[in-house]
């Protein structure tokens, strides 16, 4: 399945069982004044707009390539995949100050089986999704994906969390629920940073594929009359990188010559996944 198809059905999948546990979770929330299950609700909002954004960027990253982007519209992933970690650290300061001030005023909630049935069926409908998302997202290397497959992941946690307060609340223990409402504020904060950073990487430029740039230096070494690698360099362009290859050889070899290996490296490093194109520059040894 092409990778921008695979991720559109992921997108509308992550909408609907969002939109759907969003209702349930605050519906029974505002009802039994649940601070965690509200913070949990806030949660599947920010989720469904995370969905929202991995659909839209997605659209954009699957455009083809025209004469302003050679390299086609790939970084539509990482600048949406920002969004999203935007949108999180919002929901985060959102629920944390919700939580806070719920334990400050010692407010108590009403227990309801169906606080318990809500909390059930999030952690099966995410953790089923965090399955199938983390590995169409590890198959294809995209970060929208792997994005939304982490953010399935931690509502596991989170959810789990709301359980534990829930339970420690029916116990008596009336501050327990605030205080698991902040905790999941704070593990939205760091899901947050954490995608932030990898999409960051990619728009500055960041050339850290070690195992891209040690799989180059393997292929280029091999071609007779390479002395040895001066540098490699992996600018990610999307949903590929462009492969800048520094060589050096012999001295003496005609210019011809030296243009024979460098089309030779062109043609072995362009075999290699996910490489959009490569540029080489020939030294001297």
């Amino acid at each position: 399945m092409d990778r921008f198809v695979l991720t559109k059905r992921i997108a509308i999948l992550g909408i609907i069982s969002n939109i759907v546990l969003l209702i349930f979770k605050l519906f029974i929330g505002f009802i039994s004044r649940s601070q965690a299950m509200i913070a949990d609700g806030f949660n599947s909002a920010g989720d469904v707009f995370a969905s929202a954004m991995t659909y839209i960027g997605n659209k954009i990253a699957s455009r083809p390539e025209d004469q302003d982007h050679p390299y086609g519209h790939g970084k539509a992933e990482y600048i949406f995949s920002m969004i999203i970690s935007f949108s999180l650290v919002l929901v985060a300061y959102k629920i944390f100050t919700g939580s806070l001030m719920s334990v400050i005023h010692q407010e108590t909630f009403l227990f309801s089986p169906a606080l318990v049935a809500v909390a059930v069926l999030t952690i099966l409908t995410k953790l089923a999704l965090f399955l199938y998302t983390r590995k169409a997202g590890k198959k294809e290397n995209n970060l929208l994906i792997l994005a939304n497959a982490e953010d399935h992941r931690n509502d596991v946690f989170v959810t789990s969390s709301t359980l534990l307060g829930i339970y420690l609340g029916r116990q008596g223990l009336t501050w327990a629920d605030g205080v698991v409402g902040i905790g999941i504020s704070l593990w939205i904060a760091f899901t947050g940073f954490r995608i932030f950073k990898s999409a960051y990487h990619v728009l500055m430029d960041t050339s850290d594929d070690s195992k891209l740039t040690e799989t180059v230096v393997q292929a280029v070494e091999a071609i007779e009359g390479v002395d040895h690698v001066d540098r490699v360099i992996t600018k990610p362009v999307g949903v590929g990188y462009i492969i800048i290859v520094k060589v050096s050889v012999l001295g003496e070899l005609m210019v011809h010559e030296g243009h024979s290996i460098a089309a030779e490296i062109r043609t072995r490093v362009r075999k290699c996944k996910q490489v959009k194109d490569v540029v080489v520059h020939v030294n001297p040894a």
